[in-house]
């Protein structure tokens, strides 16, 4: 299955598929299409139809299609109003995340109240119509100048630098029976006296609330890095397992969009030998070591409005614990 299937499809398909084949019961056809639909999804969509409104960076009219690839227009900014919710999305039953791609390349959360796939349906009914409260859920994550959760940049010792020198930025989506992930490829991305590319895959799986983050440089240069979004009041959590091979830093508390005293648990798992946990303007940041090796993280969060979700601190440390001893025990989390 790959992005352009319309999951409102499959019902169909049960049905031609029944049509076909003789002998057989239609129910049992159609139940057995419902097993296999996907628990996973990630998607882009752009506009089409449209054109770049003259002397801007704006596209006006058109409508949003699924693409499976696309390079990005060298026109494109933060509101260009090209691509839907503004860049790729991930989700799984029970959270869901967007990158912005464009120069600030952070990545928010989707909050969840239901637990069906809803991507296909965020932004139609106009553009950031996602920032208002749904039956769904809504955008809960501020980002403002920082990475957001999981987001990456360089940290050149006082500042992120993000995305606002790069030659082409490619971007593909895949999606399987075990998986979504969405690939992401930027040519000559500049920041100072350093040129790269860099190759980010970043996957989500049917359980649980996180997303593997891979990110991989061309060439080896200090301070590739990714990191929570800080809010005021809202104290940095460590914590760094029993071998000493894996880390995380969290946050916990309200800090979200969605009202007053609504509650959102945010964290980032890492590799110690290859990466350490620093401070930044604008995120609590974890730092790679120079390397062209693949550097992999984990991007987790939890929201109290979640349908079955986490609901508390305690039981948000108590879920980070169990993550962290089964990164101890199989250096992964799928």
């Amino acid at each position: 299955m790959n992005s352009r299937i319309v999951l409102g499809a499959f019902a169909l398909t049960a049905l031609v598929a029944c049509k076909e084949k003789e002998n057989k019961n239609i129910v049992e056809e159609i139940i057995e299409i419902e097993e296999v639909q996907p628990t996973t999804y990630a998607e882009i969509s752009v506009k089409e139809g449209g054109s770049w409104k003259e002397g801007t960076r704006e596209y006006i009219d058109g409508s949003f299609v699924n693409v499976d690839e696309m390079e990005v227009p060298e026109q494109h900014t933060d509101h260009s109003w090209y691509i839907r919710y503004e860049g790729p999305g991930w989700e799984n039953k029970q959270t869901a995340y967007r990158l912005y791609l464009d120069w600030r390349n952070a990545i928010d959360i989707f909050g969840k109240k239901v637990d069906t796939l809803v991507l296909p349906y965020v932004g139609t009914d106009g553009f950031d119509s996602y920032h208002n409260e749904a039956p769904w859920g809504q955008d809960i994550l501020k980002a403002g100048q920082s990475m957001g959760i999981g987001g990456y940049g360089r940290f050149t010792g006082d500042t992120i630098a993000h995305f606002n020198e790069v030659e082409k930025t490619h971007v593909k989506v895949d999606n399987s029976n075990s998986s979504s992930s969405v690939t992401i490829d930027y040519k000559g991305w500049k920041t100072g006296d350093v040129t790269t590319d860099l190759e980010s895959v970043i996957s989500i799986f049917p359980e649980d609330r996180f997303l593997k983050a891979e990110l991989t440089p061309s060439v080896s240069f200090d301070g590739l890095a990714t990191g929570i979004v800080k809010f005021d009041d809202i104290p940095l959590m460590q914590e760094t397992s029993e071998t000493g091979e894996w880390a995380y830093i969290a946050t916990y508390g309200v800090q979200t969009l969605a009202g007053e005293n609504d509650k959102l648990g945010m964290a980032i798992f890492y590799k110690t030998d290859e990466a350490k946990a620093i401070e930044g303007p604008h995120d609590h940041l974890v730092v790679f070591n120079p390397s062209t090796k693949t550097q992999t993280y984990y991007i987790n969060s939890a929201w109290d409005q979640e349908k079955g979700g986490i609901k508390s601190e305690e039981a948000f440390k108590k879920d980070l614990q169990t993550k962290l001893s089964e990164l101890d025990n199989n250096g992964k989390l799928e």
